[in-house]
């Protein structure tokens, strides 16, 4: 049976934690009042055993009997008084008083203080919680009605007379991010009934007033247009998500002083389908995090009932007395448990979202509100197994046939390190860092790091690390095969021009899976890693989210996979694997070019992302983030040119730059990105909060961290004897910057996440469409 301690550890929300029950320190009170009697008990007196008496059977019912009906005859042992606080809030404070002496009366009163301080916290976290997800609901309702209002008024247009009033013009394929939208309600001169139509949009305009709207100069009389007619506007509010919103959002300053100019009289902008599908698709995702979080809520009030049962009955049985009756109806009287506020919202949110958003379809709704999570499959493992079998076979293979054939001996050609290897080298660098994630999914599992959360993933298809694993086996045993294979044929006297196409397949292979539309081989994950490289390469004109920037991360350490990768293109499409004249490639003016452009790119796109999120927050954190990966830009280029340009001039160049860009990111890794390095912490030089429970680790992994980020001094030392030693080193080296990353990423997710603690965040908050305006315009 497992103990209630763990099972508590494995249900509790992981952002609330420090909002629940302290049940293992109450346990450890507990534990203190047992050893303190058993100290006190005399011991028995074994003298006075001179065996059996009749009366023996007497007595014992005696006990029986006094155990089963004389504590209702006993008077309450304590009492659980609940007061005001001084202060006038609505806020109500438990105190327990006690009524019978103990025998250990220090030890039972400090624990009563202890309870009564647990249930003041339950009560008071939940008492916020609840209101926010109240008033949050009143927020929703009205945005739900004025979305319906608008729909009706689009409907009834489009039923009266097509292409003309609100429909006549569409901006753009999305809102801008801070976009008015004009309900123009003036008419063509051939309608007859002009009145009828006034006065129906007045009541339009009465009812979306009711539901909290301003309107442009409402107080006053609404604005007219030339013919005397009413013009009405209100702000939709949508993020700026995709390049074309972003471009929109940039120009949107300037529209509204051309739509909010007074001596502008016009159509102004309408309000279009596109717009209302935008804001209804904000206000579901709103409601489907409000129901989550009103289930997180009643998980809350569940758990820390059964926390504060488990832990009375626990005491009794220690003290030998029956306190937990008298304390557990003060437990049910408090606002935790007696309050169903959040319960009735949950019903009503349930009822609103299935007739709203899921056409009165229960099912397609609680797709939505409730998605299935992921059932682990044996059949996962055993395939990770299996794979993992085949590939240390194959790579085994491998290395005996590389030994034997001699490529990588210095005496023999270098065509193959020059041609083929650069290929599998790339796939190799990719398994590595899939492994490494897997390890990643682990330990974030393992220590209640709520990566899915974090990254914005769907629980229903987020990959999990024995996914992760399956992948990646699957991959490497597939890679080595094709190495193994290509050795075999290589040996065997089959012609070199076919021979080393087959890299070349296994490449198109590879980008034929990746985007293959089919429902296979985790799709939903092969599109979100799609969509996250999409955002990258667009990312100033894409809202960066924190996978888009964990990613950008990720690429930066794997500039060399893409210089692999910019070499195999160059080998394959200038048709050098006919020829097999590798140097075509690397000789050529604009293969150099490149090689700055690939190093670039990455640190690129991660300052381009920052650009953005202080473009968005205004934080200027961001832009110092930028330079970090300026000057790691910088390092590189300089890098590059001492390759080609050795001389003392340049080694002093790598040299200074090297170690700015070096010294920048170590801060940047171990204060901002880690959080650790606070000398006032109460664990020395690291954070006040540590999920790992070994201090020892995080002085390693900070060491590690420093030795990893200099591994450039090879670069300017060139420890280097022939190609193929360089080639290997090279490798090596790459390998050892991804092994980096994957030790990064533990501490930065759990940095993020211990945040998201701090701040008891625990749902997304999504923004909402529709946002009142001055009336002064």
């Amino acid at each position: 049976m497992v103990k209630f301690s763990k099972e508590l550890e494995a249900q509790l929300i992981p952002e609330w934690k420090d909002a629940f029950v302290n049940y293992w320190q109450l346990k450890k009170h507990v534990k203190k009042i047992k050893l303190r009697r058993k100290r006190r008990q005399p011991p028995p007196d074994l003298n006075d055993d001179f065996g059996r008496s009749i009366f023996d059977p007497i007595r014992f019912i005696s006990r029986i009997s006094t155990k089963l009906f004389g504590s209702n005859n006993n008077t309450e042992i304590i009492q659980v008084k609940s007061k005001s606080m001084e202060d006038g809030s609505d806020e109500v404070v438990y105190q327990t008083e006690l009524v019978q002496l103990f025998s250990e009366e220090d030890e039972v009163r400090v624990f009563f203080e202890m309870l009564d301080e647990e249930l003041n916290k339950v009560n008071q976290f939940y008492k916020t919680k609840e209101s926010e997800f109240v008033e949050r609901g009143e927020i929703l309702n009205k945005q739900l009605q004025i979305l319906l209002e608008l729909k009706q008024i689009i409907n009834d247009r489009r039923r009266r007379k097509p292409n003309t009033g609100i429909l006549s013009r569409s901006w753009s394929s999305c809102a801008r991010s801070s976009d008015f939208s004009v309900i123009n309600a003036e008419r063509p001169a051939e309608l007859k009934d002009g009145s009828t139509e006034i006065s129906q949009t007045d009541e339009v305009i009465a009812a979306l007033e009711r539901n909290g709207v301003s309107f442009m100069n409402s107080a006053s009389g609404r604005a007219k247009t030339k013919k005397g007619k009413p013009k009405m506007a209100m702000r939709i509010d949508s993020p700026a998500t995709t390049a074309t919103c972003t471009i929109s959002a940039v120009t949107s300053m300037i529209w509204e002083d051309l739509v909010n100019n007074p001596k502008k009289e016009g159509h102004g902008d309408f309000i279009n389908t596109k717009k209302i599908q935008c804001a209804e698709k904000m206000i579901r995702s709103a409601f489907v995090e409000l129901y989550k979080g009103l289930g997180l809520l009643r998980t809350y009030s569940s758990l820390n009932m059964v926390a504060f049962t488990k832990i009375l009955k626990k005491f009794d049985k220690v003290a030998n007395q029956q306190a937990s009756a008298s304390y557990l109806k003060a437990v049910k009287r408090s606002h935790f448990i007696s309050s169903d506020k959040a319960v009735r919202l949950m019903d009503e949110v349930e009822s609103i979202f299935t007739k709203r958003f899921a056409n009165n379809d229960r099912k397609k709704a609680m797709k939505f509100l409730r998605p299935n999570q992921q059932k682990d499959s044996h059949m996962v493992t055993f395939l990770v197994g299996l794979f993992t079998g085949c590939f240390v076979s194959l790579f085994s293979v491998y290395v005996m046939l590389a030994h034997m054939s001699g490529i990588f001996s210095s005496s023999t050609d270098t065509a193959y390190m020059e041609t083929v290897y650069p290929v599998f080298s790339v796939f190799t660098l990719l398994s590595l860092h899939l492994f490494l994630y897997g390890c990643n999914l682990f330990m974030w599992k393992n220590t209640r790091i709520n990566y899915n959360f974090i990254f914005e993933f769907a629980p229903s298809t987020a990959l999990k690390y024995r996914d992760a694993f399956l992948i990646c086996t699957t991959f490497m045993t597939c890679v080595v095969g094709a190495m193994v294979i290509h050795l075999l044929l290589r040996a065997g006297g089959f012609s070199p021009t076919h021979v080393d196409i087959i890299p070349g397949i296994l490449l198109l292979i590879f980008i034929a899976l990746l985007v293959c539309p089919f429902n296979i081989f985790y799709r939903p994950t092969r599109y979100c890693f799609l969509r996250v490289i999409r955002n990258i390469i667009c990312s100033p004109f894409y809202k960066v989210l924190m996978v888009d920037f964990f990613m950008a991360d990720q690429l930066t350490s794997q500039i060399p996979l893409l210089r692999h990768l910019e070499s195999t293109a160059c080998y394959f499409l200038a048709g050098s694997f006919k020829t097999h004249e590798y140097a075509t490639c690397k000789n050529g003016r604009l293969y150099r070019q490149l090689a700055y452009v690939i190093s670039f790119l990455p640190y690129y796109w991660r300052a381009m992302q920052c650009a953005r999120r202080w473009f968005d927050e205004y934080d200027l954190s961001h832009l110092a983030n930028m330079g970090k990966y300026v000057s790691a830009m910088v390092a590189a280029g300089v890098r590059l040119t001492y390759a080609t340009e050795s001389n003392y001039l340049w080694f002093s160049v790598v040299l200074v730059t090297s170690v700015v860009a070096t010294v920048y990111q170590l801060y940047w890794d171990f204060v901002k990105d880690w959080g650790l390095l606070n000398p006032n912490s109460r664990n020395p030089w690291l954070r006040d909060d540590l999920i790992l429970k070994n201090k020892s680790i995080y002085y390693l992994s900070i060491a590690l961290n420093v030795v990893l980020r200099v591994a450039w001094i090879e670069s300017i030392m060139r420890f280097r004897i022939n190609r193929v030693q360089t080639h290997l080193l090279d490798f090596f080296l790459a390998s050892l910057e991804v092994i980096r990353r994957g030790h990064w990423n533990f501490y930065r997710l759990e940095n993020e996440h211990l945040n998201n603690v701090g701040k008891f965040r625990a749902v997304k908050t999504v923004p909402l469409p529709f946002r009142e305006i001055d009336s002064d315009g």
